[in-house]
């Protein structure tokens, strides 16, 4: 029996191939391997998609938030509030910055941010608040907004995951201060390895973006500041415009697959479904549903060619790495608990309807249905 995967990247590359192939024959030719003109031309691209005035394009998704912290100006010390259920990137770069991560958990419904305890988080030493769009989509700040932006505190976007969300009529990436994503290969809009970018209205802070992630240099071997290398690289601009230009049909087709799954789901006892914020439009960058004995349920339905999977089944603050934050087992229990349950289905663009017929077959199983 075939294998059905939890993404689909070959059916992605299928439908973009022959652009693809003519544009590294351009890039190739002309030899214009970093910072070519279209790297330049996908900035422009994805700037205008979001309706920012800035896209940076860097090395990948990790580099992009620690840009975006630096460009934002924090410091040794400063602390940054940001969510217990996130990848361990959002934390990572808070750190390689010189900052102080400082978790808050999640509300219960959508295991984003919860902005009630950001407020209670808050400290002099605040400088920064990251609000994670997670599984497609968008964080919501607004209701606290006013009070961080009166304090100074800065918002640094993480919307790796959320690449066509938006939150009443507004882009993620173009909510905050500055924006950072990531064009890992399986995201809604994913490269052909390791990309990102950095996202802003602000003059000031694009073009410190630009100086951090080349060495502190706009002009060869003059260096303004220290910095360092992480830059987009031309091949991988001219993956991202292709695929750019398909992004909202795609997303579409991600989103009625989700509702595909919701209509096949709510005879199965037992499993909690997922569901958009109100103002959220959502692009399903993950279909994570809650289940019991989930490590159980996953193994089973792997062993049956279903590619279930996992994100993320550690918060931040049981990570050994992340120790000397101080927090214990029971400190942020939304987060604890949904790691034990959360489990993401198949879902990308190509998925057919008998694919997910067969995917909720086999979960039905896994359950004892």
């Amino acid at each position: 029996m075939s294998q059905i995967p939890l993404v689909n990247l070959a059916a992605q590359h299928a439908e973009v191939a022959d652009e693809v192939m003519s544009g590294f024959l351009e890039v190739m030719t002309e030899a214009s391997f970093i910072q070519g003109k279209l790297v330049a031309a996908f900035e422009e691209e994805y700037a205008r998609y979001l309706g920012v005035e800035h896209c940076v394009g860097v090395a990948n998704g990790t580099d992009a938030i620690e840009l975006a912290l630096r460009a934002a100006g924090l410091g040794a010390g400063d602390e940054v509030v940001l969510p217990a259920n996130t990848f361990v990137a959002t934390a990572e770069a808070v750190v390689r910055a010189g900052g102080t991560p400082v978790l808050v958990d999640v509300d219960p419904t959508h295991l984003l941010i919860d902005n009630e305890q950001v407020v209670t988080s808050i400290t002099p030493r605040t400088q920064v608040v990251i609000p994670v769009h997670l599984y497609g989509q968008v964080a919501s700040l607004e209701t606290i907004g006013p009070a961080l932006e009166k304090s100074g505190i800065s918002v640094v976007e993480d919307a790796a995951q959320a690449q066509g969300a938006s939150r009443n009529g507004r882009s993620a990436g173009s909510l905050g201060d500055v924006a950072a994503t990531s064009f890992y290969p399986g995201k809604n809009l994913g490269a052909y390895g390791d990309a990102g970018a950095v996202m802003t209205n602000s003059d000031e802070l694009a073009l410190r973006v630009r100086l951090l992630a080349n060495h502190g240099s706009r002009v060869r071997y003059q260096h303004e500041i220290v910095g360092f290398n992480s830059r987009l690289d031309t091949l991988q601009a001219v993956v991202l415009s292709a695929k750019l230009a398909r992004l909202d049909r795609w997303n579409a087709a991600r989103r009625a697959a989700a509702a595909r799954y919701d209509s096949m789901l709510t005879d199965v006892a037992d499993v909690v479904r997922p569901n958009a914020q109100a103002g959220n439009e959502h692009v399903w960058h993950l279909y994570v549903i809650r289940v019991p004995h989930r490590d159980k349920i996953v193994r089973n339905m792997n062993e049956d060619g279903i590619g279930a999977a996992v994100h993320y089944p550690v918060p931040i603050h049981l990570h050994p790495a992340f120790s000397d934050l101080g927090y214990g087992a029971g400190a942020f229990p939304v987060a604890e608990r949904a790691a034990g349950e959360i489990l993401s289905l198949p879902l990308h663009p190509h998925i057919t309807a008998d694919d997910q017929e067969r995917v909720v077959g086999s979960l039905r199983a896994a359950l004892g249905q």
